[in-house]
């Protein structure tokens, strides 16, 4: 598969090639960053779900508790995929197609939390038609994807 050299490190301009180090230092940067985010969120998660279960009635969750902790622990998955993203910046051999699944992922968060008593209709087919063009743009990134690596296994006789 070709490569994405958007930032390459090895440029016929010095300068470029200083700038692209540059953005790949703080690239790593928001890494360790977001990791941390991942942590926090982790404990947020427990934070929640302990205060959810000491409160009145003692251990026992509402369906508005339960849809508090579906909203942390899906806020600690978005950071994991976007960690991912994170990473696949640094990466030169790889497509970033990931980026739309992260998208659709924080709009299913969206969708699973939102109170439904206190949204418009004009809100939820927005929310709906975000949804079907993010995965549509998924699904057809991913067969264009799979075309190009099936064509070059054809040209360059590889089988795998």
């Amino acid at each position: 598969m070709s490569q994405n050299l958007e930032l390459s490190t090895e440029h016929h301009d010095p300068l470029i090639s200083i700038l692209h180090k540059t953005i790949k230092a703080a690239i790593k940067i928001r890494a360790v960053l977001m990791v941390l985010v991942i942590f926090w969120g982790v404990a947020d998660v427990f934070y929640v779900i302990y205060n959810q279960l000491l409160a009145p009635p003692f251990l026992l969750l509402n369906p508005s508790d339960i849809f508090k902790t579906f909203a942390a622990f899906l806020a600690v998955l978005i950071a994991i995929e976007i960690f991912q993203n994170i990473v696949l910046y640094l990466r030169t051999d790889v497509f970033p197609l990931r980026r739309v699944m992260t998208a659709l992922m924080a709009r299913a968060r969206k969708v699973i939390i939102i109170d439904y008593q206190f949204v418009s209709t004009r809100l939820m087919f927005a929310v709906a038609g975000i949804i079907l063009a993010s995965g549509d743009t998924y699904y057809l990134l991913e067969k264009i994807m799979m075309g190009a690596l099936n064509n070059e296994r054809i040209i360059t006789g590889c089988a795998w």
